[in-house]
């Protein structure tokens, strides 16, 4: 009896001819699967991956002194996907296995696949491999190390059941390193994983741009001047972050009445010009309300000064000489003998 179960073609019993047949139908259906994520997206991306630079943590080397080295996930032969095949990037035991591959800059990144050995067997609960792969964390970093980038991918809900292989995983970030990564460092484990983290990586695509600051089908429309770094979502063109003036999806000019980083400060009310500012610098427009001064009008007038941007000096006359509201320039303590009026302006001869 055949059936159907978690888009892999499961039978219950067959000979060894008949399981490479159906290893083969599984191996249609997924890549069909691939495909069709990719047009339903409607990008022309490319491989990214394809035969740049890649490391891993440590590497299995067989009796016969074959190695199995990082580069092999990144070759672009996956018709093997036994061990021994020479076509996967296969690391010794350990706690934790990594694997990371250079881009060669920084790009746009639209999503990865990931290719797991499978034996060249079916791909089901009963597949060995299933526990090595559970677990698994993906990573986008500017550095090689993960820590500096971002988390792109967990796997905390798989089983051996319903991990699929190859996995596809939407990552829209910019970096210049994906970082495959697995633990088995605090015991104990989810039931199905293995006690030690191995890598079995037959394939890792990365697919985005190839040209930073490009976005949308075939990575012709160029992403908004304003996002920070000149990178953008590949395939809304959204910005992941503003420069330093600029707000919005698209980073626009600040609204009126803010400023500075995300426009995320107010211009001042004490502005010669009520809340309207750089929005920059935050510097007020129009110069200062009257008794305030400075670049933001943040200050008060300073002693002795008053006034619509401090610019005028209070009287000498004043009972208390140089001495006055700054705001009006009215006199503190009266007027000097002999001088009158509200800023002693006044003489009474």
């Amino acid at each position: 009896m055949k059936h159907f179960r978690n888009n892999v073609l499961k039978v219950d019993s067959f000979t060894e001819e008949n399981q490479f047949l159906v290893f083969c139908a599984q191996r249609i259906i997924l890549l069909l699967l691939v495909i069709f994520v990719d047009h339903e997206w409607n990008g022309s991306v490319e491989n990214l991956a394809l035969h740049q630079p890649a490391w891993q943590s440590n590497t299995y080397w067989s009796n016969t002194g074959v190695s199995y080295t990082a580069d092999l996930a990144v070759d672009g032969r996956y018709t093997d996907l036994a061990l021994d095949g020479g076509q996967c990037a296969v690391s010794g035991w350990g706690q934790t296995a990594e694997w990371g591959v250079d881009l060669g800059g920084v790009r746009s990144i639209h999503h990865i696949v990931i290719q797991y050995a499978t034996g060249n067997r079916v791909w089901d609960e009963d597949n060995w491999f299933t526990r090595f792969f559970l677990g698994f964390s993906v990573y986008i970093s500017n550095t090689t190390n993960k820590e500096d980038g971002v988390l792109c991918f967990r796997d905390t809900n798989y089983t051996n059941a319903t991990i699929p292989n190859p996995v596809n995983i939407t990552c829209p970030y910019q970096g210049r390193y994906v970082i495959y990564y697995n633990n088995r460092t605090h015991p104990p484990y989810p039931e199905g994983y293995y006690r030690y983290a191995l890598n079995r990586l037959c394939e890792v695509e990365v697919y985005g741009c190839p040209s930073p600051g490009y976005y949308g089908e075939n990575c012709s429309l160029e992403c908004p001047q304003n996002c920070q770094d000149g990178y953008c979502d590949v395939v809304e063109g959204t910005c992941f972050g503003c420069a330093h003036r600029y707000i919005g999806p698209t980073c626009e000019d600040c609204p009126s009445g803010l400023y500075g980083r995300n426009c995320s400060q107010n211009c001042s009310m004490t502005c010669g010009d009520p809340g309207r500012c750089d929005i920059m610098t935050g510097h007020c427009h129009g110069g200062c309300q009257v008794g305030w001064t400075g670049a933001m009008c943040e200050k008060d007038c300073p002693v002795g000064i008053y006034g619509r941007n401090c610019l005028q000096n209070c009287s000498m006359t004043c009972g208390d000489p140089g001495r006055c509201d700054i705001m009006t320039g009215h006199c503190n303590g009266g007027c000097q003998i002999g001088w009158t009026g509200a800023m002693c302006e006044k003489a009474f001869w």
